[in-house]
């Protein structure tokens, strides 16, 4: 099914000038009842990811607490039928609506904030993991299945960074892991968002979010969008985000990714 959605001049001015868009109520409730249940299954180990699931709070909250920011890659490899529903279908529309008829699906993933483990994502930006593209052009789609608020792990970001040339990244934890880059909270815009609804931001803005200190769940799941060409030359490169499992996250001479 193809979906037309009605997006702004306005709000694709403000995504290019700011780096990110939220998009309220993009699914219903009784779809984001469904997703929920199909998350679950994730979370729980009814659809078996094996190592296409890590954590990426190792190294950076409490000791002894497993999987504080849990993160599944390519859950459509798992379950095909994702590809064909109406949230991956309606970030397709909108990521072509903001940045051109040209992008497509290049990779999904669901992050999940476990309760009370206040681990933060730190601040980066998701180029900072890719191979460097030629067309920068990338959307991603972040849709939360339970209220985010700054308290459980809402998004912040840094309006405009998208524009600027990528800061340097480095290791956050010791043993490697999660990517950060010198930012605070003084720079950046914190958007809370009810379940259903969805920000889309540019793989070149920065981005983060605190941990999770409530007692609830803080599920997001994400779909990224990109130029075809720029696809096949990043699997030409080797870069398949995770979905081989291959070691990808070497970090660059210039201390970025």
């Amino acid at each position: 099914m193809q979906y037309e959605l009605n997006i702004t001049k306005d709000q694709v001015t403000f995504f290019n000038e700011n780096g990110y868009l939220q998009i309220d109520d993009l699914i219903t409730a009784e779809e984001v009842q469904r997703y929920s249940l199909i998350y679950d299954r994730f979370l729980d180990g009814t659809i078996n990811t094996g190592k296409n699931r890590g954590d990426l709070g190792a190294g950076l909250g409490q000791p002894g607490i497993s999987e504080a920011i849990t993160q599944i890659m390519w859950p459509s490899d798992f379950m095909p039928e994702l590809l064909e529903m109406v949230y991956h279908q309606k970030v397709a529309a909108i990521s072509r609506a903001l940045q051109g008829d040209d992008l497509e699906f290049d990779f999904d993933m669901l992050i999940s904030k476990a309760p009370e483990t206040n681990t933060p994502t730190p601040w980066h930006q998701d180029a900072a993991y890719w191979v460097h593209m030629p067309d920068k052009r990338a959307v991603s789609g972040w849709l939360a299945l339970d209220f985010a608020t700054k308290e459980n792990g809402c998004m912040w970001y840094v309006p405009g960074s998208h524009l600027l040339p990528l800061r340097p990244h480095r290791f956050a934890a010791q043993e490697g892991g999660a990517l950060t880059c010198d930012c605070s909270e003084d720079e950046g815009v914190a958007l809370e968002i009810r379940p259903g609804s969805c920000v889309f931001h540019h793989g070149h803005v920065i981005h983060y979010s605190r941990g999770n200190s409530t007692k609830g769940n803080r599920r997001a799941f994400i779909v990224n969008f990109r130029p075809g060409p720029m696809i096949a030359l990043e699997r030409e490169m080797g870069h398949d985000h995770g979905r081989g499992n291959a070691s990808d996250r070497k970090v660059r001479n210039d201390g970025t990714k």
